[in-house]
C-alpha cells in the first residue's frame, strides 16, 4: 500500500437524494480545502477540527458552485482508515458526484481500488483481516441471521479467540524451545501436562469452528433448495409462488423448462436459494437432456430437494416416482410437495397420506397455482433448514478462507498431540505447534505477508468501501 491520496463515491451507483465522496490520506484535507468554500466564510478545512462538520460549496476551477454540501473532517488517527479523511455529502446526482471527483483528481488524489479504504483501516491497525472480511460480509447481507453473524464477527470476538489460543500457543512453544537450549542438563521448562490439557482444549474449539461452518455458509450464501419433479407438475408454478412473481415461464407444454433458474427469497430471517429444474421423464431431445443432467446435478448441490408431485395423476405413477426420488436424494432433506390439491377428491387425499413413502417424509398438501398450504411450506423449509438461533457472542465460520486455515491448524495440532503421547524430541513438538500458530494467524492476518493475498481478499469488496 502507498501513501497516495484516494478518493471515490461510498454510496451505491445510481441516482439518490444523497451521495457521500470519500477522501482519505495525507493530503485528503489539503485536497478538500481548495475546492470547498464555507458558507459563513470564517474557516477553511485546514482549520477545521477532526469529527466536525461544515455546510458549504463544491468550486471549480472557473469558481463556479458544483454543488451545496456537507463536509465532514476526521483526523488521524480518529478515522475509519486511521488516516486525514474527509467525507463530502452532496446531491446524489451522478453529474455532481463525477464533477466532484475530477476535482479531485485534479488536486492530487487517485480514485480507489476496490476494497483500499478497508485494506488502509487494516494496515493501519484499526480492525484485523476477519473484521475486515466482516465488513464486506455485513455489505451483502441479505437475511437478519446473515447480518447478525456479520455484526458479530465485526465486534472482534473471533478475532479475540483466535489470538488468546495463538499467544497460550506461543508461550508454550518458547518454554519448549529454550530447553533445547539447555537439552544438555535435561531441564524441563514448559509442563507436559499443562501442555496436553491446553492442546486438546485447542483441538475441540477449532473442531467447534470447523462444524460451524456449515451453518454459518448456509446463512451466508442461502440454503440451496432444488425443486424437483416430472413435467407438469407445477415446478415452475410453484417457484413462482415462492417468489411471488413471474419469473419461469409456465406452460401445458411439456418440457417447458430446459435450464435451471436460480431466485432468492428469505423466509423467517433465512435466505433461501431456490433452483427449478427440468422436468423429469424419458426424452430423445437433446436440450432438454441437456436439462435433465443438470437436473440431478443441482440435486448434488442441494441442501433441501422439494420433489413435487401431481396429485391428478395415478397412485401407481405417484408412489413409483416418490420411491425413486427418495432413492436418488439419499442423504438429502425432502419436504415432498403434493400439488393441486385444488382438483383433488378427499378419497384420493386419504389414499396419498396412506402412502408408505409419504407417511416416512415430510410433506406439504398445496395448490401453487391458488396459494393453498403455502405457509405450511414456508414453515417446513425453516424447520427444514435448522438454522440455530444466533446469540451475539456465538462464533460461527461463514468465511471459506477462514475454514480453510482452521482446517490446516487442526491437523498441525493433532500432530502435537499424537507428538505428546509418544514422547517425541520437543523440536518436532514446536515446529507443530509454530504451524498451528501460522495459521491461526492467517485468519486474522497476523501470518500474512503477501501483497498479492491481501490484494486477492480486497479485491473482492466494492469500490469505496
Amino acid at each position: 500500500m502507498n501513501n497516495d491520496t484516494i478518493c471515490a463515491v461510498s454510496t451505491a451507483p445510481g441516482q439518490g437524494a444523497i451521495a457521500v465522496v470519500r477522501v482519505s490520506g495525507q493530503h485528503a484535507i489539503a485536497a478538500c480545502n481548495t475546492i470547498f468554500k464555507a458558507k459563513n466564510n470564517t474557516r477553511d478545512v485546514l482549520s477545521q477540527r477532526g469529527q466536525t462538520v461544515s455546510f458549504g460549496n463544491i468550486i471549480n476551477q472557473k469558481g463556479e458552485t458544483v454543488d451545496e454540501v456537507l463536509l465532514s473532517v476526521f483526523r488521524n488517527p480518529h478515522s475509519y482508515t486511521g488516516e486525514d479523511s474527509v467525507e463530502i455529502s452532496c446531491h446524489g446526482s451522478a453529474f455532481i458526484q463525477q464533477q466532484i471527483l475530477q476535482l479531485l483528481i485534479a488536486n492530487g488524489c487517485r480514485m480507489a481500488e476496490p476494497g483500499e479504504y478497508t485494506q488502509r483501516a487494516f494496515m493501519n491497525g484499526k480492525m484485523d483481516l476477519s473484521q475486515a472480511e466482516a465488513v464486506a460480509d455485513l455489505i451483502a447481507a441479505e437475511s437478519a441471521a446473515a447480518h447478525k453473524l456479520a455484526i458479530n464477527q465485526l465486534k472482534g470476538g473471533f478475532s479475540e479467540e483466535l489470538n488468546r489460543l495463538r499467544a497460550e500457543l506461543l508461550d508454550f512453544t518458547s518454554l519448549i524451545e529454550l530447553e533445547l537450549d539447555f537439552s544438555e542438563e535435561e531441564v524441563e521448562f514448559a509442563n507436559r501436562d499443562q501442555l496436553n490439557t491446553l492442546i486438546n482444549h485447542i483441538e475441540l474449539v477449532t473442531t467447534k469452528l470447523i462444524n460451524s461452518f456449515s451453518v454459518g455458509n448456509a446463512v451466508k450464501n442461502g440454503i440451496p433448495v432444488a425443486i424437483v419433479g416430472e413435467t407438469n407438475v407445477g415446478k415452475s408454478t410453484l417457484l413462482n409462488r415462492l417468489l411471488n412473481e413471474e419469473r419461469a415461464i409456465v406452460s401445458d407444454i411439456h418440457g417447458t423448462t430446459r435450464d435451471t433458474i436460480e431466485e432468492v427469497m428469505t423466509f423467517g430471517g433465512v435466505q433461501f436459494r431456490f433452483i427449478d429444474t427440468a422436468g423429469i421423464r424419458d426424452t430423445r431431445d437433446k436440450i432438454e437432456s441437456l436439462g435433465i443432467e443438470r437436473t440431478f446435478h443441482k440435486i448434488d448441490q442441494a441442501t433441501i430437494v422439494l420433489p413435487v408431485l401431481d396429485s391428478t395423476r395415478s397412485i401407481t405413477e405417484l408412489t413409483q416416482f416418490a420411491t425413486d426420488i427418495v432413492e436418488k436424494t439419499s442423504g438429502k432433506q425432502r419436504i415432498f410437495i403434493v400439488n393441486k390439491i385444488d382438483s383433488l377428491t378427499e378419497e384420493k387425499r386419504t389414499a396419498l397420506q396412506a402412502l408408505p413413502v409419504l407417511m416416512n417424509e415430510p410433506c406439504c398438501f398445496l395448490s401453487a397455482k391458488f396459494g393453498q398450504g403455502y405457509e405450511k411450506l414456508q414453515q417446513a423449509l425453516i424447520t427444514a433448514a435448522n438454522i440455530p438461533e444466533i446469540d451475539a457472542s456465538d462464533v460461527i465460520v461463514t468465511n471459506a478462507r477462514h475454514y480453510e486455515a482452521l482446517l490446516k491448524a487442526q491437523e498441525a495440532i493433532l500432530r502435537v498431540i499424537e507428538g505428546l503421547n509418544n514422547n517425541i524430541s520437543g523440536e518436532f513438538v514446536s515446529q507443530d505447534i509454530r504451524e498451528a500458530i501460522y495459521y491461526l494467524g492467517l485468519i486474522t492476518g497476523g501470518s500474512i505477508t503477501n501483497d498479492e493475498i491481501l490484494g486477492n481478499i480486497f479485491h473482492k469488496f466494492c469500490i469505496g468501501k
